[in-house]
């Protein structure tokens, strides 16, 4: 039931945006759409998923599990696939864990996967909070309403309720600690923020291909909101919430919110493009699973 829900909604949402801002323009965009800029977000896409195996690789080795890095790429692009096609957008990181449990007990390898999800979504915030930042003390960008400082502030108590609750001595607390000391470590935070800026180009070249130029004012602040909205867990793969989010933002930036639900329906389609390696990752997996089972 909760699952049909996520896809009813997911979908209301997009039909519902759809009929709002006039499905002949955005069909009309998504047809001149340019074939250059699409694949350049699918290989922007591709490279993230390969940079996001070597940082759940790194960040593993903190809850003790040492996992080798073709088998980091495999499962992540399993995980990935799974995400996208199944409601929630976490079905795929649950198996992830429970297939990267070996030489571990579950909790830890379920704590790797998340930890690793909470640094890239540490480093999308941070840059996001700084460009909100820099857009309301630097004149001349887009003109952001008050209540961004919502966010601002959001984000502020957010990240101090973390902290607070990792100096606890519980599991919890350690969990926290662990999670924060790997994001913190250099290696793991330059690779998280050159995957967050390459999530930005990803979505960027689908602006770019549907005909919509994005300042650089909005790289770091409405395309990293736009991006964030694919969070909201009643959703299946990101799909209408993104859409919704790009056609309320993008005429901040003097677009119509038909371009912004071209871009959206774009870079869902490219994200699509880029994870299919995982039915072969997961066909790889069963044959050499029944093979095992076979020779015992």
């Amino acid at each position: 039931m909760k699952h049909a829900l996520n896809i009813i909604v997911s979908l209301g949402v997009l039909a519902l945006v759809l009929l709002w801002a006039g499905t002949g323009s955005v069909m009309a965009q998504l047809r001149d759409a340019s074939m250059t800029w699409l694949m350049s977000s699918v290989a922007a896409l591709t490279v993230i998923t390969l940079l996001m195996a070597k940082r759940w690789q790194i960040v593993a080795r903190a809850f003790d599990i040492n996992i080798s890095l073709p088998r980091a790429i495999t499962e992540y692009y399993i995980a990935q696939l799974v995400n996208l096609v199944l409601p929630g957008g976490m079905v795929g990181d649950v198996t992830r864990a429970v297939r990267a449990r070996h030489g571990a007990n579950l909790t830890l390898a379920a704590q790797s996967v998340a930890a690793e999800r909470i640094v890239g979504q540490g480093a999308m915030f941070l840059l996001l909070g700084i460009g909100l930042l820099m857009a309301f003390f630097i004149p001349g960008g887009i003109a952001w309403p008050a209540a961004t400082w919502l966010v601002i502030v959001g984000g502020v108590l957010v990240l101090l309720v973390t902290v607070l609750l990792s100096r606890r001595s519980d599991t919890t607390a350690k969990f926290l600690r662990l999670t924060i000391n790997r994001l913190t470590k250099p290696s793991v935070a330059i690779l998280s923020l050159i995957i967050a800026a390459l999530l930005i180009f990803s979505f960027y070249a689908c602006a770019r291909a549907t005909g919509t130029l994005v300042p650089p004012a909005g790289w770091v602040t409405l395309l990293p909101l736009i991006l964030s909205a694919m969070l909201i867990p009643l959703s299946i793969g990101g799909w209408g919430w993104r859409e919704g989010a790009a056609a309320a933002l993008f005429p901040l930036i003097g677009a119509t919110p038909s371009a912004g639900i071209a871009t959206g329906i774009a870079y869902g389609a490219m994200m699509m493009i880029a994870a299919m390696p995982g039915f072969f990752f997961m066909w790889r997996s069963s044959a050499a699973h029944k093979l095992t089972a076979e020779t015992k």
